[in-house]
């Protein structure tokens, strides 16, 4: 297909007119789109519920080593930042659920951002780095997730002709 060889019609794909529930692309980039979504708002309700956020019993980060000081804790701190974070999420995966309901026809917009997103992370782990003691599993996404949604994008721009 020429879409990836023709600006405008790519960005017409991207950012589509008429923002409806009308998807043209391969039907895999809309599944996987799916699972992405689940993820999202599942992870953001772990770290909003869950009693350390998911900090140490996820992420391992040793909040158990952190010391108090005036009855402040270090450890409550991570674990109100990852709450806040979880909110971010929430927020954007109730985004992802609309989309995916509603308007379609903006996935390929959504897959942009989330390559932007997750390639952020990937950038602020390196610059960033957290201490932990073992390997979480956001870690492991961190480095695949960009590489999918990037290779989503693409086949979702990409118009299908069976439909």
């Amino acid at each position: 297909n020429t879409i990836h060889n023709n600006p405008t019609k790519m960005l017409r794909q991207i950012l589509p007119p008429t923002i409806d529930n009308t998807y043209k692309g391969n039907k895999i980039p809309l599944y996987v789109f799916y699972w992405i979504t689940a993820l999202t708002v599942v992870r953001s309700l772990v770290h909003i519920f869950k009693q350390d956020g998911g900090a140490q019993s996820i992420a391992t980060i040793p909040l158990d080593t952190f010391a108090e000081n005036n009855g402040s804790s270090a450890a409550a701190v991570i674990i109100g930042l990852f709450a806040y974070w979880g909110l971010s999420q929430f927020m954007f995966g109730i985004l992802q659920v609309i989309v995916a309901h509603r308007y379609r026809s903006f996935i390929p917009f959504m897959y942009l951002m989330l390559v932007l997103e997750w390639t952020a992370r990937l950038l602020l782990e390196m610059y960033k780095p957290i201490e932990t003691v073992g390997r979480a599993p956001g870690e492991v996404a961190n480095r695949v997730l960009p590489l999918v949604c990037l290779v989503m994008f693409s086949i979702s721009i990409t118009e299908n002709k069976a439909d």
